[in-house]
């Protein structure tokens, strides 16, 4: 399945962070802890050059602990500033206002000697959609400052938001890229809800899902939808399997795979199946292999 996304909003947002750039300090760069290469625009380092930024992987409460500090070292190995944060709980939200004040500190040091005193640090978020910056912009400004939901598209236009004394914040909106060269990326963004859901076949999407979990998860696969076995399963497999368990059933005794396809989607997303990350920082040098040979094995 051929899965692209890049509604005319997300080429505006593109012109929109080159544009102010010059504006901002800091760039914070936010992914999903759970899929911090599929979640990362490649764009996004050009565009924004040479500007001091710091990674936030977000939704950290829902990836792997274990995995996460595999990526954790593979960052600092790169030399790269990253901060894990949860955005519900607010984890990580101190370091990273730390982490921006130790950045700026040489040149608002500098600035102060010039007789510039109050002047904020001033830094831009981005990331791509449902990543969760509506929530990391309302738990670090402390307040309702930005519109949330939980569908992809939400924050459409430019927002400057001052979250103290010390820091400013400009929120734009989610942006894909226009081509996803890896069908992997595509993939491992709808698993997360980074794309919306309606333009996409949601069975093929959680029967892929499926079969990934039962290689990588099995025991929380099991667990969550009381699989006897995993055994000569595919993805499709797996998925009636699970329909039947769950009830999801229509006239004729057919599964309803609509249904069981949503259960299955927002039960990953919303941690029930358990703590999960679906890329570790070893597949950065590996071959991807086609997902969808997986629904056909």
């Amino acid at each position: 399945m051929n899965i692209q996304w890049f509604p005319g909003h997300m080429a505006k947002t593109r012109r929109l962070i080159a544009e102010n750039l010059k504006l901002v300090d800091v760039v914070i760069e936010l992914l999903d802890a759970r899929i911090p290469r599929s979640s990362k625009n490649p764009e996004i380092d050009g565009l924004i050059n040479n500007k001091p930024k710091v990674v936030v992987l977000n939704k950290s409460d829902l990836a792997d602990e274990a995995v996460s500090r595999e990526w954790s070292r593979w960052y600092n190995a790169k030399g790269e500033s990253h901060i894990f944060i949860d955005s519900i709980k607010g984890k990580g939200i101190p370091e990273l206002k730390a982490t921006l004040r130790n950045i700026m500190k040489e040149k608002l040091e500098r600035e102060k000697e010039k007789g510039r005193i109050f002047r904020p640090i001033r830094t831009m978020v981005v990331g791509i959609p449902n990543v969760g910056k509506s929530s990391f912009i309302n738990k670090i400004a402390g307040k309702a400052s930005a519109v949330t939901g939980d569908k992809p598209g939400v924050t459409r236009g430019k927002q400057w938001i001052r979250l103290n004394e010390e820091i400013e914040l400009l929120d734009t909106p989610g942006i894909l890229w226009p081509k996803f060269d890896d069908e992997q990326v595509g993939f491992n963004l709808a698993f997360t809800g980074a794309i919306k859901d309606d333009i996409m076949d949601t069975g093929e999407i959680a029967a892929v899902l499926l079969a990934k979990l039962s290689e990588t998860y099995p025991k929380n696969l099991m667990e969550r939808f009381k699989f006897q076995s995993l055994e000569d399963m595919d993805g499709l497999k797996l998925l009636e399997t699970a329909g039947k368990k769950r009830g999801c059933i229509i006239s004729g005794g057919e599964i309803d795979y609509s249904r069981i396809s949503s259960i299955v989607l927002d039960e990953f997303r919303g941690g029930k199946i358990g703590r999960i990350s679906l890329e570790k920082p070893e597949q950065e040098k590996k071959e991807e292999t086609n997902p969808q040979d997986q629904i056909n094995e």
